[in-house]
């Protein structure tokens, strides 16, 4: 006859093992006070009609498997990148209110959504700065882009361009919006959106982390940017290196130690946290600390193996721009990006440009110079990466998306950089079932307004998860109500 204890499952009176052992473990109170819940009526987590997380199944067919997030920290020019205005440079030197455009200013939308941390800090800077350099049209589809972006220009037609963007903060705090859809000023508590996508999702690689963070994300605004709050530590982005020599600093044993030694240390304190774990099996650093453990141990053999771009063939390796200096170190990211989705990593966030502070692409002066410096390191490398992935049939299955936490100001600040402008900027997207080779939406003639087809950061929130199988409203954690605004639109004109 086959036990009522076996598996963890029903025994007595519908009482599991787990709280026969957690309450007994309590003592004789324990044991009464369980008595007492179960006559009572009162549901355990694993009782019948209550609520259970996702089982990390899609809510329908996705398009997509997994998710490249690249980010540039700071704040990029729009008009400098992929939403050119000629306007600037027939108006330059030109105030707004000197130009046919003056009536940016009567708009709605002009202050509407913006709440500021710090009043009047940024202003919009009337005076118009021309276009600080060329544009012309690439690909079949003939969409405009910025000369300092040549090799993201040569994939424009996988390219969705979403240039009505728009967000509610005009500091650097619009990083946590773009990554949790709350302005800053209502709380860091909000998971972010690699986070929804942990929690959603199942694994495709035990041996990896599903949510990993490559790059520059230190910034001023960017420290919850990749955390999980209230869904739970271990749906938190995991911090990556793509250095082959020390890709993981925090989780690799000393030389002194054997990985025998090691193996029966990680062995001892998973008995240790899982008799801790039937005392208090709804704990979630608790849980979080045990996979954490059993992840770190088989990351130490698939990481490194990530990380070894020398398998690469010396074409892959010259794409990416390994062979230069100016290039090396955002093209191994670059590359791990790619090594990572096709391992199964569901969600890799890649950061550039985080520096501690705002951000290098803050470019309140001397934009000419630090662009010219900046987009030469990163352009080669995300076109690479679009080329890598469709010539290897994974850009059909990786959503890539190119974002920013707002653009810039039409109006010169300083004399020569743009100040921050959150009423119209650019993103893009690529793969996953996405369009490619259109321009969605519009700015002004100056760049000043999103006017057409506007979109608010949780509208990409929204596509992604759309293109990945997840709907949002499902993945709903009782007790922590979320905004309407917090779910987004998804961006029916760029999906495929």
């Amino acid at each position: 006859m086959k036990s009522n204890w076996s598996r963890g499952h029903s025994g007595c009176c519908g009482v599991s093992r787990r709280g026969f052992l957690a309450d007994s473990g309590l003592g004789f109170t324990g044991l009464v006070l369980g008595a007492m819940l179960h006559q009572d009526g009162i549901a355990r987590a694993s009782s019948v009609g209550s609520w259970s997380p996702p089982d990390g199944k899609p809510h329908f067919a996705p398009k997509a498997k997994s998710v490249i997030w690249l980010f540039m920290v700071g704040g990029v020019s729009h008009m400098e990148s992929f939403d050119p205005k000629p306007a600037l440079d027939r108006y330059a030197g030109k105030t707004i209110d000197e130009s046919p455009y003056k009536g940016v200013y009567d708009s709605p939308y002009f202050k509407k959504n913006v709440r500021e941390l710090i009043p009047g800090l940024h202003k919009t800077q009337p005076k118009i700065f021309p276009l600080q350099k060329g544009f012309k049209k690439r690909g079949q589809s003939g969409i405009e882009v910025s000369d300092w972006w040549p090799h993201v220009g040569n994939s424009i037609d996988d390219i969705a361009v979403v240039r009505s963007m728009w967000t509610t903060d005009n500091n650097h705090g619009a990083q946590f919006p773009f990554h949790t859809g709350r302005n800053i000023l209502e709380g860091n508590n909000f998971p972010s959106i690699g986070s929804w996508v942990h929690y959603g999702l199942g694994s495709l690689n035990e041996n990896l982390p599903q949510f990993v963070v490559l790059g520059d994300p230190e910034s001023c605004c960017l420290a919850w940017g990749n955390g999980a709050s209230y869904l739970g530590p271990e749906h938190s982005g995991v911090r990556l290196q793509s250095d082959p020599k020390n890709p993981l600093p925090f989780a690799v044993p000393g030389a002194e130690m054997y990985k025998e030694e090691q193996e029966k240390e990680f062995e001892f304190l998973g008995k240790l946290n899982h008799l801790s774990g039937v005392e208090y099996p709804k704990d979630p650093v608790l849980q979080a600390r045990i996979k954490s453990y059993e992840l770190a141990f088989r990351m130490q053999t698939a990481v490194p193996d990530v990380m070894r771009f020398k398998e690469e063939s010396q074409a892959t390796q010259k794409l990416y721009g390994l062979d230069q200096e100016v290039t090396r170190s955002f093209g191994e990211t670059c590359l791990t990006a790619r090594r990572l989705v096709e391992r199964g990593v569901r969600f890799v966030g890649v950061f550039h440009g985080g520096a501690g502070g705002a951000g290098l692409w803050d470019a309140h002066s001397s934009l000419k110079k630090s662009y010219d410096d900046l987009c030469v390191k990163v352009d080669q490398p995300i076109g690479a990466l679009l080329q890598d992935l469709k010539q290897r049939g994974l850009l059909e299955e990786t959503l890539v998306v190119w974002g920013t936490e707002f653009g810039r100001t039409s109006g010169a600040q300083g004399g020569d950089g743009r100040d921050h402008h959150p009423y119209g900027f650019s993103v893009w997207m690529a793969g996953g079932g996405i369009k490619g080779g259109i321009a969605h939406g519009a700015t002004d003639e100056l760049g000043f307004h999103a006017v057409e087809n506007r979109h608010y950061v949780t509208d990409i929130h929204a596509t992604v998860l759309h293109q990945l199988g997840l709907d949002p409203r499902r993945l709903e954690v009782p007790g922590r109500k979320r905004l309407d605004i917090d779910f987004g639109h998804q961006i029916q004109e760029i999906i495929a």
